[in-house]
């Protein structure tokens, strides 16, 4: 009984001096860098300004103040337009470090700063940062638990720059309060064209708020909002937004809960939206209801090049009205319908025959063995004596 303990807990203390050792092999790594850029910054002091032998030591000595161990590839970043500190627990105190390098930063462009810990406190630093930098424009802070605080502070950095265009948020705990500064935000002429706002908490109440601010945002081209929980009256609202809406080009709400009603709302706004060309529905509780009502949609839609409907339970009756629907539009645009993991019938497989005759451009996918309600393609039957290459194939419904 004691063996498998004690043999646990020496591998336990192996972790720990292998831990230990890399944090301090990491350490003198850091402090060999800052001895020789301190000397190399006091020798052209006065001559480059904060160039770049001056930032690696504004930021050892933030890190020493705050007592957080420094990235060692920032300390090798040089003139790099991107700085990927992926998975690196930098935490609230470790962003307020990198903070002061990134604020007079002249090169890097793409900041990539995913699963930090930041929380709300890192979030206002990289605001900061975000308030004086004007060469940053792409900057991915997913998985930070930054809440409605840290995107508040956020918003209000983005409000003042207009060199960002592409911010992702995703997996950040946002609900409706963080919603109204969403809303806030895009009621402003900021340079944001591309916005991830997936894996959160985003429910009805927070569509009722996004959905008016969609409908007057004249900078958005992508949206992306993902594994979230808008549905009913919020589905509806977001989807009037999205009626008015006259600049974004790639939707993504796969992954909620429009339901029926929902897709029904989307449906009117592909009536009158002429600009949207790609929107992914997949995973969102649509029924042959619902289908029959997106149809009405893409029966006049012009624009529309990509739609994602799979993993909906429309059944061969909804797949049926949707193929109907695109056949009757002469003017679609449409180059791929994904209809995967949707059962489908003979009567299926002949109209979207029929439909690729009239759209040749376009590709349906599905992916899923057809129903068994009819009876199988005629084959010829091969006899049970015949001998392995007899030349007599049997067709596989596919």
């Amino acid at each position: 009984m004691n063996g498998p303990c004690k043999e646990s807990t020496e591998n336990e203390n192996q972790d720990r001096e292998t831990a230990a050792t890399a944090r301090q092999a990491e350490a003198l790594e850091a402090e060999n860098f800052r001895t020789e850029d301190s000397h190399f910054a006091l020798e052209t002091e006065g001559t480059q300004g904060l160039g770049e032998p001056v930032l690696p030591t504004l930021y050892l000595e933030s890190c020493q103040a705050r007592s957080v161990v420094p990235a060692s590839c920032l300390l090798r970043q040089g003139s790099a337009s991107e700085l990927n500190l992926r998975h690196r627990g930098l935490g609230p105190q470790g962003a307020w470090a990198l903070a002061s390098t990134l604020t007079s930063n002249l090169y890097i462009k793409r900041l990539d700063l995913r699963d930090n810990g930041l929380c709300g406190a890192g979030a206002e630093a990289l605001a900061h940062v975000l308030c004086k930098n004007s060469i940053i424009s792409d900057v991915d802070l997913s998985e930070n638990q930054i809440g409605a605080a840290g995107l508040q502070a956020l918003c209000a950095a983005l409000a003042l720059n207009p060199a960002v265009q592409k911010m992702r948020l995703g997996g950040n705990r946002l609900e409706e309060k963080a919603a109204q500064h969403l809303a806030a935000l895009l009621l402003l002429p900021t340079g944001l064209k591309s916005l991830d706002l997936s894996y959160n908490e985003l429910n009805d109440l927070a569509g009722e708020i996004l959905g008016p601010a969609l409908a007057e945002n004249t900078r958005l081209t992508e949206l992306n909002l993902s594994w979230n929980h808008l549905r009913g009256p919020g589905a509806i609202a977001f989807a009037k937004g999205l009626e008015a809406n006259i600049f974004l080009k790639v939707l993504d709400i796969s992954h909620n809960g429009f339901g029926d009603s929902g897709a029904s709302a989307i449906g009117e706004a592909l009536k009158a939206n002429n600009v949207l060309e790609e929107l992914n529905m997949r995973n969102n509780r649509i029924s042959v209801t619902g289908a029959l009502s997106l149809g009405l949609g893409l029966q006049v839609n012009q624009t529309l090049r990509i739609l994602i409907i799979s993993k909906n339970p429309i059944r061969s009756e909804g797949y049926v009205s949707l193929l109907k629907s695109i056949r009757n539009n002469r003017s679609s645009a449409l180059e791929l319908l994904d209809l995967s993991d949707v059962q489908v019938n003979r009567e299926c497989d002949d109209l979207a025959s029929s439909v690729n005759v009239i759209l040749p451009g376009l590709c349906i996918k599905n992916n899923t063995s057809r129903r068994k309600d009819y009876p199988p393609a005629s084959t010829p039957s091969q006899p049970a004596s015949a001998p392995s290459g007899s030349g007599l194939i049997s067709s596989i419904p596919l």
